[in-house]
């Protein structure tokens, strides 16, 4: 059994782009259910999902995922181009990144998602500010506040070990490494809606049916891209 992180932020594109990362959260959301594996919403942007080799299946998502089609608000039917950002991050165990207590500032806050009364009126919700680099991460899915401060914690420190890959990918000069971890920066797939087709740009293959994608219809896609 393994555990993903699977956080997903809009890019360039204003609220379209927004609009883009929601449909993107709810697509893997989709995935997730389909498989059987248990998935939540641990936060705005961010999903945690567990079940046999996850890690492995979404590893390769990783990446920018760009966007063209014409926008509900565009009154011109022009077409737009937006991104959004795709981070997947194992859960990593306590012994192998250590957290200072003392490098954190925590905090509560009510959650504005779903849950009950309980979890919109009580402050359950936790944030967790990482002095010693700035990271900022939050958790709001559970009804009590160390439930969802350990999440956060695991979080953190699914973030601390991806900063510590990539400055030995860095080091190391390995090409799979850079592959695996910088590709954050680069474009790796295209959702093309007039041509209701979905390009995956590492392998220079394209997929029809955006629309079952979209749903959760990933599975091809993940298949393809699994040796990258």
């Amino acid at each position: 059994m393994q555990t993903v992180y699977v956080e997903v932020r809009g890019g360039a594109g204003g609220d379209e782009a927004k609009i883009w990362a929601s449909d993107l959260l709810r697509m893997y959301f989709r995935y997730a259910s389909n498989k059987g594996f248990k998935v939540s919403q641990i936060d705005e942007n961010t999903l945690k999902i567990s079940g046999e080799g996850v890690y492995e299946l979404l590893k390769n998502e990783t990446g920018v995922h760009r966007v063209q089609r014409i926008p509900a608000t565009e009154k011109r039917g022009r077409i737009h181009t937006s991104t959004a950002t795709i981070a997947v991050l194992p859960e990593i165990a306590q012994d192998e990144i250590y957290i200072n207590p003392n490098d954190l500032e925590i905090s509560f806050f009510r959650s504005g998602g779903h849950g009950g009364q309980n979890v919109n009126k009580v402050s359950t919700a936790v944030r967790i500010v990482h002095k010693p680099t700035g990271i900022v991460v939050t958790s709001q899915q559970e009804r009590t506040q160390e439930q969802n401060r350990a999440i956060a914690i695991d979080l953190l420190r699914s973030k601390l070990w991806e900063i510590e890959e990539k400055k030995k990918a860095s080091a190391l000069a390995s090409h799979r490494a850079s592959i695996g971890r910088a590709m954050r920066a680069e474009k790796i797939r295209t959702y093309n809606f007039p041509r209701n087709q979905v390009k995956d740009h590492r392998v220079n293959k394209s997929f029809s049916n955006i629309e079952n994608i979209l749903n959760g219809g990933i599975d091809k896609i993940l298949e393809v891209t699994s040796e990258i």
